[in-house]
């Protein structure tokens, strides 16, 4: 619960921060650093607790197969903080007016 609100927290500093030129680029790349951020963290955590080296013995010794176990948790709690990217990014965009069509 503290890595999703931690990475919601980033995502909205992201968001409020990415230069609004960058566009969809920059939301896309803010998107990429918390999911990358998030993995990289649950990688680093261990499974259930455990170290790194007793994880990888429940996955064979495969580093790949405990990384990618990794990203799929990361993904699936990715929503929260792609919302809250969206969001700021959205409504900055509508302050600025970039987003009108006229």
């Amino acid at each position: 619960m503290i890595l999703l609100i931690g990475m919601t927290v980033l995502a909205l500093v992201l968001g409020a921060t990415v230069p609004l030129r960058w566009g969809v680029l920059g939301f896309a790349a803010c998107a990429l650093v918390v999911f990358a951020v998030s993995t990289g963290i649950g990688i680093a955590s261990g499974f259930e607790g455990t170290s790194i080296e007793e994880s990888l013995l429940l996955f064979g010794g495969s580093f790949s197969g405990y990384a990618g176990f990794k990203m799929l948790i990361a993904y699936r709690a990715f929503a929260l903080p792609a919302l809250a990217l969206g969001a700021v990014m959205v409504f900055r965009l509508t302050r600025s007016g970039a987003g009108n069509a006229s």
